[in-house]
């Protein structure tokens, strides 16, 4: 069977643009010989929905907008993925479903299984798990159509699997030829590697083809990475699309127990017709670069915003934050603001500067000077008597605050704000100074990763080096202590341990949720360092609840994927003191 896999780029809600995006790509996939286009899941309205979904003139669109579409499908088929309503009386009213459509119609739906409920899923919010597993028929062909998380329930995988049922043993028990799955997985750093890997093991196992659609492009904090894939019969991979961009990926595949491909096994006599096309995803800082441009370009475009200002303050945050605006919107359409106060020194505001200058973006200087004396004056009476402490600092962090609000404002651009995830864990930013934006490229990037990223966008691998011609970051904005500069000589590890170490304790109490206890053990490093960063961490959950949203890159990131109570008392010294391991 020529099969075809359209990867696309879906906007949220946008019912009638992605039905557009679908035309297309049938009539391509058409053009190329496709006997069948596979779309992604929850391809009609985009993924991830939320509450749209609870609008029933939603979901009553969707279903219409596929109708419409199948009277389209004459010279091929397709599976276009769309909420439907339950027919049951009982339980969730809708299902995460893909329509068959062949011959003018919709021929039958195939409904999602498993409902993730973790990280960033809440799909048993919405969804009703499908009450059986069907196969699809197409011209004689046996296709054991699924969705997403049907496929990640193998045993061979997972060493402790989420669910008791597995819809793909289940499709191959009843005879499938050919399993299609249509996806919205999201880009997790390294995340692919695992795909590949649990979608050839699979393939092999059960001795047959496997496609995997994938939906491309960013939907507020998800970046989704595309590289969608085709393995043969015996695991080895047929055809891979291109990563982090929409592509239509067309593959002759073997049919199991077909006259082309009968025992299964591809490159045993059988075969493809045409070498199919195989694409070399991006891996490491590569693909979470590519991941961060993709997904502030997709949250501009698709909430309207065409330019963006940024702070720029000689370090690496705002840096690495502006070299990526530049490759998703176009130095044009970026403009940076240096805003130095009495404890600034001279080169943060030259390496700002530099920085625009290499990036060949507009660059102004505000002094804040003036709004910060003013401010001191202003409180001089009810301040009186008392020490000078963080409190006049973050008068500094929220003067800049308000002036780049003012600039957003007025320019119509939307400001980018550049803390990064080392600095949200510990509270180490101030609400309404710094935090302020309306958008974060850093928020799920670890402090350690900042300097990586800045390092490897100064060589030939990265696009904006080849874009103009050399390095982009300056060097003394990488090699210089990280400061706030928001009193005399201050240095970032006046207030926290070395990057590498508080990095360390994050990634293992956020992403593997160790305890203090398990950390102090497993590092090298002092147990009050421990409980204070992890005391900090929790502590600080009331200013991430205020931050803006921000890509996530990593495997749990701050936002909505983690659900931490505020008004909270847990204790890490005490399970510490008491020796409780868990």
């Amino acid at each position: 069977m020529k099969l075809a896999l359209a990867q696309l780029n879906p906007t949220v809600g946008d019912i009638a643009g992605n039905a557009e995006l679908i035309r297309d790509a049938l009539l391509r996939a058409r053009d190329a010989g496709a006997a069948l286009c596979a779309f992604p899941e929850l391809a009609i309205i985009g993924y991830p929905p939320k509450d749209l979904l609870l609008k029933p003139a939603v979901v009553e669109e969707c279903v219409a907008v596929v109708h419409q579409l199948a009277e389209e499908c004459r010279d091929i088929a397709a599976v276009i993925g769309l909420p439907i309503p339950s027919e049951h009386e009982t339980g969730r009213t809708l299902h995460n479903a893909a329509a068959l459509c062949v011959a003018g119609r919709v021929a039958g739906y195939h409904r999602k299984h498993l409902l993730p409920t973790y990280d960033v899923f809440d799909e048993r919010r919405y969804f009703e798990p499908g009450p059986r597993v069907d196969l699809a028929d197409l011209a004689g062909a046996r296709l054991g159509i699924s969705i997403c998380e049907d496929l990640w329930n193998d045993e061979h995988a997972f060493s402790r699997r989420l669910y008791h049922d597995n819809p793909i043993d289940e499709l191959a028990r009843l005879g499938a030829q050919l399993f299609v799955n249509c996806s919205a997985s999201p880009y997790i750093l390294r995340k692919h590697a695992f795909r590949l890997k649990l979608m050839s093991q699979v393939a092999k196992r059960y001795g047959l083809p496997l496609a995997y659609c994938n939906q491309v492009g960013g939907n507020d904090e998800l970046v989704f990475d595309g590289n969608s894939c085709v393995f043969d019969a015996a695991g080895q991979l047929l055809a891979h699309a291109k990563d982090f961009e929409p592509d239509l990926l067309v593959a002759d595949v073997p049919l199991a127990g077909s006259a082309d491909g009968g025992d299964g096994k591809a490159g045993a006599g059988h075969g493809a017709s045409e070498v199919a096309r195989i694409e070399s995803p991006r891996e490491g800082l590569a693909s979470v670069y590519a991941a961060l441009v993709l997904g502030l370009r997709d949250y501009c475009r698709k909430c309207g915003f065409e330019r963006v200002v940024l702070g720029l303050s000689g370090g690496i945050d705002s840096a690495v934050s502006c070299a990526v605006a530049v490759d998703a919107l176009g130095a044009a359409n970026v403009r940076g603001f240096g805003m130095p106060s009495r404890y600034s020194s001279g080169g943060s505001v030259d390496d700002a500067r530099q920085l625009a200058e290499n990036l060949g973006i507009t660059f102004d200087v505000i002094p804040i000077e003036p709004a910060h004396a003013a401010m001191e004056a202003m409180l001089s009476g009810v301040f009186a008597g008392l020490p000078e402490d963080v409190t006049e600092e973050n008068i500094q962090a929220r003067v800049r605050g308000n002036i780049m609000m003012a600039l957003s404002n007025k320019f119509g651009a939307m400001l980018v704000t550049t803390g990064n995830k080392s600095e949200l864990a510990v509270g180490y930013c101030t609400l309404y100074g710094d935090m302020c934006g309306g958008f974060s490229v850093l928020s799920d990037v670890p402090k350690t990763m900042v300097y990586d990223l800045a390092r490897w966008m100064n060589t030939p691998d990265c696009p904006l080096y080849q874009q103009f011609n050399g390095p982009t970051i300056p060097g003394d904005t990488i090699t210089k202590p990280p400061s706030a500069e928001l009193r005399p000589d201050q240095t970032d590890q006046d207030s926290l341990p070395p990057y590498d170490v508080l990095d360390e304790i994050i990634e293992r109490y956020v992403e593997r949720e160790q305890t203090a206890k398990q950390i102090i053990e497993q590092m090298d490093c002092d147990a009050e360092t421990v409980l204070r960063i992890v005391r900090l961490i929790d502590l600080n959950e009331y200013k991430r609840k205020q931050a803006a949203p921000g890509l996530k890159i990593t495997g749990r990131a701050f936002g909505f994927g983690r659900r931490m109570p505020i008004a909270q008392r847990y204790d890490n010294r005490r399970s510490v003191d008491a020796g409780v391991d868990r």
